[in-house]
């Protein structure tokens, strides 16, 4: 009798133990718990800690409230410029209404991830390959847009979608090379241009004011000597003032004009031109001496200018001999 009492204990021990291991679940911070009885959805959600359920009767499935981050597979499609590329993305999502989760969708984590697969060929067939390229932010609100639509009604909602990578074929890379390299050049010739402009226009004022300075075109002379000076060199080559060439030609002038006068100082003395000034050629004579004659005064420094000996009118005291003559 006593035995069999043991074992009864023994076995609705064993049986209270079974069933409290059963019908005890822990349900994590993270996460929610929908409790479902003979198939009929419970009212309340069991949230974190120690719950129980009935056993056999009841099951309770467990919904993580995560974000939660899924890489898209890379999608291939053929741009609005046709253009084909290889695209890839991630999506961040979680779950705001367990319930739903689990009522309305088998496995909500694949219809998101199939959801986004079919967004992301849409995006690619609606754009141009400049859009990819350089405004993924407008496409990734636009594609996140396009997943949160269906997967609210799943109890999902959309954090963030973006666009990770664009594959181009080797093609379109070398061409797109080729026009980034032409644009660069473009962009380097322009500014070279506006740099000479500008420079162009600083050195016409430069210009400008040495014109109106001369003193400081021969600080700029000074400048570029002391310049040159400093890399010890042997020799310097200075150019020739153009002040002085102005005052050697400004000295000839003077000089030029100096003989003028004297030439015409000569012709008022002698009633004659400068151009007749000449020595007086002597006549032959048997007995007289020679013949004076009358020199006209000469300027100095102004050579001789020889011309035919003209006649030369003879005084009254010797026409006895110029008669003989």
């Amino acid at each position: 009798m006593g035995e069999e009492l043991l074992t009864a204990f023994v076995l609705a021990g064993s049986a209270a133990v079974a069933y409290v291991g059963a019908a005890v679940r822990v349900v994590k911070q993270y996460e929610q718990g929908v409790v479902l009885r003979f198939g009929r959805l419970r009212d309340r959600v069991r949230g974190p800690g120690l719950t129980l359920i009935v056993p056999l009767a009841e099951r309770m499935r467990k919904v993580s409230m995560q974000i939660v981050t899924m890489p898209v597979p890379a999608q291939d499609g053929i741009t609005r410029d046709n253009v084909t590329v290889r695209v890839d993305a991630v999506i961040y999502f979680r779950v705001v209404d367990p319930v739903e989760a689990v009522i309305r969708v088998e496995d909500y984590r694949f219809a998101v991830s199939q959801i986004a697969q079919t967004s992301l060929r849409s995006i690619i067939g609606k754009s141009d390959l400049d859009d990819l390229l350089s405004n993924r932010e407008k496409l990734n609100e636009g594609l996140e847009l396009m997943i949160d639509n269906p997967a609210v009604e799943w109890g999902v909602t959309i954090d963030r979608v973006e666009i990770k990578d664009v594959s181009l074929p080797e093609t379109m890379k070398r061409s797109m090379a080729r026009q980034a390299e032409a644009d660069r050049e473009r962009r380097a010739r322009l500014i070279n241009a506006d740099a000479e402009l500008q420079a162009s226009k600083k050195l016409s004022e430069a210009a400008r004011e040495m014109a109106e300075t001369p003193s400081a075109l021969q600080l700029r002379l000074l400048q570029t000597v002391m310049a040159v000076a400093a890399e010890k060199n042997s020799t310097l080559v200075l150019p020739i003032p153009v002040e002085l060439l102005r005052f050697l030609e400004r000295s000839a002038e003077a000089a030029e004009h100096r003989t003028t006068g004297h030439r015409e100082t000569a012709h008022r003395e002698t009633g004659r031109r400068p151009d007749e000034h000449a020595e007086l050629a002597p006549a032959p004579q048997e007995d007289a001496g020679p013949l004076p004659r009358r020199h006209p005064p000469r300027a100095a420094a102004v050579p001789p200018v020889r011309a035919p000996a003209p006649t030369v009118p003879l005084r009254d005291d010797d026409a006895g001999t110029a008669g003989c003559l």
